[in-house]
């Protein structure tokens, strides 16, 4: 070994030295795989993924009626049109949507399975990236790179949250959360108690009542709810008449367009959007049903995301009785269920845990630039994807009201030009600088979810205003992107 800035040892033990690395093969991972080849052909890149398959989120999750909880066809990739018809997605065609792209692509054979990136260490001397990586077998490997994309979400894959409740342990059924679901769990002619009320909840109980015997959707305090037909005529009317991929650029458009209008509406009108949502939810509910109990939520709507459900499946189930909602709080777990403090008692076999997330920028990894550890909740993000003064780095991150890959399939094509400028100049570093402008800072979110009230440090930090500030309105950010001069606010160099 061979010493280079102080607290940065350069390793001969090299197991692979390419281009770019790209961190994760869920839906971010596999665009920016696509946008890079696409900007630059004859650039060398990998996949390392944690997991042995591909499909993040999408591979992780796979509770009954895992799905996803906005529009399949902004969720899905502008280059790739997805042909099934449901409007909102199961989870295993999700799954199998991105394996597709991924070997239409030849992507696929980029990727290197059940590889845990620990650190990623910048060398100043070289301009270039090292990763510690954990391989399958626990044997240690080592990467180096001239560019990293991290495309690993925003919460902890191994570490959901789960309140810690009285009496749990007394319980003597079972209790599981839905991130790690188990794949052999009976829950045929039983009693289930789901805690929690938000798109993971309103997703799993409707499967859970057609098997179980009886199922209670416990809440702390209401959620919006909206139900949304799965059948769709615009978009079968749509492909009738247009080939495949421009059908689905103007199929995307249109339901792009539909969310962004609605969330500005509610936005600028929440009492009209409190009321459009009542009347939606009234509409699938028995006249005398206590709506302003268990569907009157106390924040406006938009400030945490919409629980989208499909032809008001939940709406019936509880008209039907299979499913009762409950709203009150949990004194404390017993042998045979759930005390609340209102003193009734649930009985439950099965006790399922839908209490959320817990946020983890970068996947964990440790960043460090020249031996100095990068606190990312210390750091601006610049045009949403790159952090402040840390070089050949970025991460992919989606909308907290649209679909993840409005955003994610943005940030690809950013980076795929911001690396195609680099080569064309023969810059070998390049990193967004604040220099000694003071900016306010929010947070990177603007939700009041409790997930995110949670872990306010887990990740990076928005300005107020330019590049530094972090959007959330897909239009805006397009035309930004549109009219975006890749060197604006960039200090680049050579090694």
């Amino acid at each position: 070994m061979t010493e280079t800035n102080p607290g940065v040892t350069a390793v001969s033990d090299v197991t692979a030295d390419t281009d770019v690395i790209i961190i994760g093969a869920g839906l971010s991972g596999i665009d920016c795989a696509y946008r890079l080849r696409e900007e630059n052909p004859d650039v060398e890149y990998m996949i390392l993924e944690r997991r042995s398959g591909m499909g993040g989120t999408w591979d992780l999750f796979r509770y009954p009626g895992v799905r996803s909880d906005s529009d399949i066809y902004t969720l899905s990739y502008p280059f790739e049109p997805w042909r099934k018809p449901n409007a909102l997605a199961d989870g295993e065609d999700i799954r199998h949507y991105i394996e597709h792209t991924a070997r239409k692509f030849g992507i696929d054979r980029h990727i290197r399975f059940d590889r845990h990136v620990v650190s990623a260490d910048w060398d100043s001397t070289v301009d270039k990236w090292t990763l510690a990586v954990t391989s399958g077998d626990g044997s240690s490997e080592t990467y180096r790179c001239r560019f990293v994309v991290f495309a690993t979400g925003y919460y902890d894959y191994d570490n959901p949250y789960t309140p810690v409740f009285a009496g749990s342990d007394e319980f003597t059924g079972q209790i599981v959360h839905p991130q790690h679901w188990p794949e052999d769990l009976d829950y045929s002619g039983k009693n289930v108690v789901v805690i929690g009320s938000g798109a993971t909840a309103v997703s799993l109980v409707p499967p859970l009542a057609r098997g179980a015997q009886h199922v209670v959707m416990l809440q702390r305090s209401p959620s919006y709810i909206f139900s949304s037909k799965q059948k769709q005529y615009f978009a079968p009317a749509v492909r009738k008449v247009l080939p495949a991929k421009a059908a689905h650029r103007v199929v995307r458009a249109r339901y792009a367009a539909q969310t962004a209008a609605i969330v500005h509406l509610t936005h600028r009108f929440p009492k009209l959007g409190r009321k459009m949502i009542r009347s939606n939810v009234a509409k699938n509910l028995p006249e005398d049903y206590p709506i302003d109990v268990h569907f009157n939520p106390r924040y406006n709507p938009w400030d945490q995301r919409m629980c989208m459900v499909p032809d008001a499946d939940l709406f019936e189930d509880i008209t039907s009785g299979a499913v009762e909602m409950v709203t009150d709080h949990i004194d404390r777990f017993d042998a045979t269920g759930i005390t609340l403090t209102s003193g009734r008692h649930l009985d439950a076999d099965i006790i399922v845990t839908a209490t959320g997330l817990e946020l983890q920028g970068f996947g964990g990894t440790k960043i460090r630039v020249d031996g100095a550890e990068i606190k990312p909740h210390d750091r601006f993000v610049f045009k949403s994807h790159l952090l402040e003064d840390v070089p050949n780095l970025a991460w992919s991150v989606g909308y907290t009201n649209a679909s993840w890959t409005l955003r994610a399939d943005m940030t690809a094509r950013s980076v795929a030009e911001l690396i195609k400028y680099m080569r064309d100049h023969g810059y070998t570093n390049a990193h967004p600088h604040l220099g000694d402008e003071s900016m306010p800072s929010k947070p990177l979110w603007d939700l009041t979810a409790g997930y995110v009230q949670r872990s306010p440090e887990a990740l990076p930090k928005s300005g107020t205003h330019g590049h530094w500030q972090v959007r959330h309105n897909y239009y805006r950010d397009a035309i930004d992107h549109r009219l975006d001069k890749v060197e604006e606010g960039m200090v680049f160099g050579r090694v």
